[in-house]
């Protein structure tokens, strides 16, 4: 028990080494606030929550296992080299991958309560 607290423990510092060190991370975390700010604003429902919840943590996660994946590329080969950067790029565009699904999650969630609220 005592080695699964100190797991826990770990997991945190790594999510505080990823919010404090990743740039992305920053970003990401600007949209989830706006995105629970209008999940609030326009009352979604328990199922619209449950979505827009899982497509945030979704984004977070990718984006902390690319952070960790540039990190250890990094380690490997601090050079520049062709197949480190196919590498990176391959682990961004995942991250991209699910941006853009929780973008269109979002879209149908939101879009239609933002246009009624430009209609007479």
């Amino acid at each position: 028990l005592k080695d699964r607290i100190k797991s826990f423990g770990f997991a945190f510092r790594g999510m505080r080494l990823f919010f404090k060190s990743g740039p992305h991370a920053k970003i990401h975390a600007i949209a989830a606030l706006l995105v629970l700010f209008g999940g609030t604003y326009f009352k979604v429902s328990a199922i619209e929550w449950a979505l827009l919840i899982l497509s945030i943590a979704i984004v977070f996660a990718a984006e902390a296992f690319n952070t960790a994946i540039e990190e250890l590329a990094d380690i490997i080969e601090p050079d520049f080299d062709k197949r480190i950067g196919r590498i990176k790029d391959i682990s961004a565009g995942a991250v991209l991958f699910l941006v853009f699904g929780s973008l269109i999650i979002g879209g149908f969630v939101f879009l239609p309560r933002i246009l009624s609220l430009f209609e007479v």
